[in-house]
């Protein structure tokens, strides 16, 4: 319930904003999902960046693809130990720190003048990814009234397909005017800009319940648990393991241009917003079948592209499914974790971060070690079979009637 006076209290864990200032937490979620769009922009500005990066340094587009993979290494890594090790500081100032470390991180990049330091710059990305993800991830109960919880954690995630729909074809778009180092110079001067939001809205947030390594323990041994972690290693895998070479399979296949690249991946990111909301008002009532259609779309769409995608309009179309369907993923897979542990919110986005991003970089690890040696095509014929496990593990899941236990 909300504050009577004009200072901030706290009750069962959650910040009552002043009375005198009732929008002041839709703010603070605003700048949260800002926060994460800019770190989702910064993590993905590579996909469109790929071939433009690697021609500058002289590398291959498997070696550029490290761009993607150190990130993701990092975040799995930062994700329990960050969050544990500061458990007792303010989530607010760790925030801001975080948001600075990733400007800090652009700059160095759109700066590096050889490409051992682009992967410096990565590495300090992934740390942020680990810690601002399991921090922010689950703060929407802290910042807006119980029964607005669930629209403010789906505007939180919003930030991830947004980052698609304007941060990789924007990057894309100036980096074909200006080049891949300008995309980096503006993305860490939009970081920045966030960081003032932070400081001026976030309420403090004093950390109400320490998240420890025997409660990240505590939750694998649930079967829910278990289960959300092997989908979510097998749709991201199959996701970012072609996605993140998409660019080079549009140019060698679907020989597009850089204009009409980034156009693509536009009408991708659009369709993703839409695959946000849509999971977030299915995945509640609806789990095992809203990521057994996610992924069999996204199984469809990769195994596809290869044959319908040598025309511009194939391309497009699937790329109008392949949006909706892994707009539906990232939430999908936060609320399978949160229902497992409902009584440990941030333990859960932890959880989930750690699981997300190691799979990302081993997506994208794998991904450039088959396409330098095949071709985009065999990426996305492979892809689409990983995704298609999805399917068969989520109906076998279903096929045992598996119920969430109340005290998962």
């Amino acid at each position: 319930m909300a504050s009577t006076n004009a200072t901030t209290t706290y009750h069962s864990g959650r910040v009552d904003l002043p009375a005198r200032s009732p929008g002041i937490g839709w703010l603070a979620v605003v700048s949260v999902m800002l926060g994460i769009f800019s770190i989702v922009t910064t993590e993905i500005l590579p996909i469109g960046l790929l071939t433009k990066i690697g021609s500058s340094f002289a590398i291959s587009d498997g070696v550029a693809g490290l761009m993607m993979t150190m990130p993701g290494i990092l975040a799995a890594i930062s994700a329990p130990v960050i969050t544990v090790a500061t458990a007792h500081i303010d989530r607010r100032l760790m925030l801001c720190v975080f948001m600075l470390m990733l400007a800090g991180a652009n700059f160095l990049a759109a700066a590096a003048p050889d490409y051992w330091l682009v992967l410096v710059s990565r590495v300090i990305v992934g740390v942020v990814i680990g810690g601002f993800w399991s921090i922010g991830a689950g703060l929407a109960q802290r910042l807006v009234p119980a029964a607005s919880v669930g629209r403010a954690t789906s505007v939180i995630f919003s930030a991830v397909p947004l980052g698609s729909v304007l941060g990789v074809p924007a990057g894309t778009f100036i980096g074909d005017l200006a080049g891949w180092r300008t995309a980096f110079v503006v993305m860490g001067a939009l970081t920045v800009g966030v960081l003032v939001m932070l400081l001026l809205v976030m309420p403090p947030l004093p950390p109400n319940q320490r998240t420890r390594l025997s409660v990240l323990r505590g939750m694998c041994k649930s079967v829910n648990t278990r289960f959300a972690l092997l989908l979510t290693f097998l749709v991201v895998l199959a996701h970012f393991g072609t996605y993140t070479y998409l660019t080079p399979f549009l140019e060698q296949v679907t020989d597009a241009s850089s204009q009409l690249i980034t156009g693509f991946l536009l009408v991708y990111g659009a369709a993703g917003i839409v695959g946000n909301f849509l999971g977030g008002a299915v995945v509640t009532r609806y789990p095992r079948a809203a990521f057994g259609l996610a992924a069999g779309m996204i199984a469809a769409v990769t195994l596809l592209l290869p044959v319908l995608g040598r025309w511009q309009i194939g391309a497009v179309a699937l790329l109008i499914v392949w949006g909706v369907a892994y707009g539906a993923v990232p939430v999908s897979s936060q609320t399978w974790f949160t229902k497992a542990t409902p009584h440990a919110p941030e333990a859960a986005s932890v959880l989930f971060t750690a699981s997300f991003q190691a799979t990302i970089s081993l997506g994208a690890l794998a991904g450039g070690v088959i396409v330098d040696r095949t071709s985009p095509s065999a990426v996305m014929t492979l892809g689409g079979l990983a995704a298609a496990l999805v399917v068969v593990a989520a109906w076998a899941h279903f096929a045992r009637r598996l119920t969430w236990p109340d005290n998962a």
